[in-house]
Order: structure tokens, then sequence, then C-alpha cells
């Protein structure tokens, strides 16, 4: 009798801390998911949340370059071109002809550009929001295959504008070969009578 009751005892002492040690156990993890809870509402309220949208658009483009050799060859052939019609015309015999030009020529080629669009939108700690856009644009020279070389495609050469020409020809000591010369220049530049200049060659 004594002896079962002594083992009630016994059972019930290991049930009490049985119950105690799961009691220990439900406390502990109760406060490590608190612990990690609270640690995440405290990164979550210094750090900013965003969304990123990125749109590129892409198209073809013109701008200005110049060409030194173009426009050499250019002047020099509009030169040539002017002294063969000129030593052409009746008793004007040699010729030699000069343009003064007040700009350079240019070739306009084609670019191809492409513009990338970044939109972003931060939330902060605070609830408020912060859109930030950020646009870049890249543009790249659009080139021809000519034959092993490649070369810039060119959408229109703007020519140089003509300010004056001087001109010597064996027949400008005659008023009328002077005349026609004149006018023949003027025909062809559209420039006034004061700004085309002409003398007897040596």
């Amino acid at each position: 009798m004594f002896k079962d009751k002594l083992k009630n005892l016994k059972n019930k002492g290991e049930q009490k801390s049985k119950k105690k040690v799961e009691n220990m156990v439900f406390l502990v993890l109760i406060l490590i998911a608190t612990v990690f809870i609270i640690d995440n509402i405290w990164k979550g309220g210094n750090s900013t949340s965003g969304t990123k949208n990125t749109n590129s658009t892409g198209g073809k483009v013109l701008a200005d370059i110049e060409d030194v050799q173009d426009i050499q060859n250019t002047n020099e052939n509009l030169e040539k071109r002017l002294e063969n019609i000129l030593s052409t015309i009746k008793g004007v015999g040699r010729v030699n002809v000069f343009i003064n030009y007040s700009q350079s020529s240019s070739s306009v080629p084609i670019y191809d550009e492409t513009t990338t669009t970044s939109a972003t939108s931060e939330t902060d700690s605070s609830g408020g929001v912060r859109n930030v856009t950020e646009t870049q644009t890249q543009k790249d020279v659009i080139f021809k295959e000519n034959g092993t070389e490649k070369q810039v495609a060119v959408e229109k050469t703007t020519m140089p504008k003509i300010e004056g020409v001087i001109i010597t020809a064996e027949g400008a000591q005659d008023a009328t070969v002077k005349t026609n010369i004149i006018n023949a220049v003027e025909a062809i530049t559209a420039l006034t009578i004061e700004k085309v200049q002409v003398f007897e060659m040596n």
C-alpha cells in the first residue's frame, strides 16, 4: 500500500517535470518568433522597397559631321567646271577661277539612336513614396558596306555658301568678253555683280 502511494507520487513528479520542460520549450519558441518578427519590422522601416520599369526606344536621327576631303573635292570640282564653261565663251581664252566660301561643306550622316528610360518607385519607413526616372541616350553612326570598306551612311551633303569669285582670263581686256564672263558666273552662283571680279590674265 505504502509502495503504491510512493510510486504514484513519483509518477506525478515526473509528469510535472515533463510539463515544465514542455512549457519552457514553448516559451523559447514564442520568444524566438517574437524576436524574428520585430527584426523584420525594424529592417522594413529603415529600407526602401521599389519597383523598376525600363523602356527602350530606338530610331534614326541626323547629326552634322564635317568631311574635310569631301569639302576640298567639291570646291575644286566647282572651280574646274566654271573654268571649262567660261573657256568655251568666245574671246575668253585661257581662264582661272578662284571661289571664296564663307562656310565649309558638311555631310549629314544617319545616327541610330537608342533611348532607355528607367522608372523606380521607392517607399520609405513613414509610408512616403518617391518616384525616380532616369533616361539614357546612346547614339551610333550607321555605316554602309562599300566593297571591303565601311563608309558612313550619309543622308545629305550641305554645300558651302559662296561669298565671291575671282576670275583671270586672257580675253578680259575686252569689255564685252568681261561682261559675258560676269553674266555667266552670276547665272551659275546667283552672286551679285560686285561679288564677281574679272581681271586680264598675264
